[in-house]
């Protein structure tokens, strides 16, 4: 499941990309088989030891164009290992809501990309975000949790401060929002309720199967209660 469109973000082969906070590596995965040459930056070694497994399985399943490469590698987003001007392209998808320095951040994504390379942000939407903290403690309050609920104009004034000018907003996965309200409501830890495992159900076969029932319902859902932010943006010269 992708919060990044690449009809909006497209990225192709020859394309260096760093992406940051890759977590279990869906949009690295998607950006190494478009053939670019990914970097997956986490700060977790299981990510990066589970990342790094994926990109050897999909060599060897022949899912890897040539010329693509790919490496996982451990990093602080404060100071990232990188010289300035390292990447074509960077992604930044549902972590800088769990940085308690965001302003450091994204100085570096700044700092990593080049004069003219693109970015894509995304964090949690500020209406479902704070229905989720009004209905629980235990979704937020937790090691690594997200420390902040962005509004749009908080995400666009921090890209347009780093000289980074956004050029498209959209909203993505309007279908989500429901599913974190009612494990909010019944207790996060709470996979046995059987609101959410139907629930639960219902979006692993919109994933699986994608029908155009639940595609067509999402995009008219998204900008009002799509559960992400997605904004693009370019580095200015």
């Amino acid at each position: 499941m992708l919060t990044v469109d690449f009809d909006r973000f497209p990225v192709g082969p020859g394309d260096r990309v760093l992406d940051l906070g890759c977590g279990g590596g869906r949009h690295a995965f998607a950006l190494l088989r478009k053939g670019a040459e990914v970097v997956a930056l986490d700060y977790s070694m299981d990510e990066i030891k589970s990342v790094d497994a994926m990109f050897e399985a999909m060599r060897l399943e022949g899912e890897v164009p040539a010329d693509a490469r790919a490496v996982a590698v451990r990093g602080d987003a404060y100071r990232l290992p990188f010289p300035d001007n390292a990447f074509d392209v960077v992604v930044a998808a549902e972590v800088l809501e769990h940085l308690h320095d965001d302003t450091r951040a994204f100085a570096e994504l700044r700092r990593v990309l080049k004069p003219g390379g693109r970015i894509a942000v995304t964090v949690p939407r500020w209406f479902p975000e704070k229905v989720c903290w009004a209905l629980s403690d235990a979704y937020h309050e937790v090691e690594g949790g997200h420390v902040r609920i962005y509004q749009r104009s908080q995400v666009l004034s921090r890209l347009r401060s780093e000289r980074l000018r956004p050029y498209a907003v959209h909203h993505a996965h309007a279908l989500h929002s429901p599913y974190w309200w009612l494990k909010c409501a019944v207790g996060v830890d709470n996979a046995q309720a059987a609101p959410v495992q139907l629930y639960h159900k219902m979006l692993v076969w919109d994933i699986m199967k994608a029908p155009r029932l639940t595609r067509v319902s999402e995009a008219l859902l998204n900008p009002v209660l799509g559960k992400s932010l997605v904004v693009y943006a370019v580095k200015s010269a």
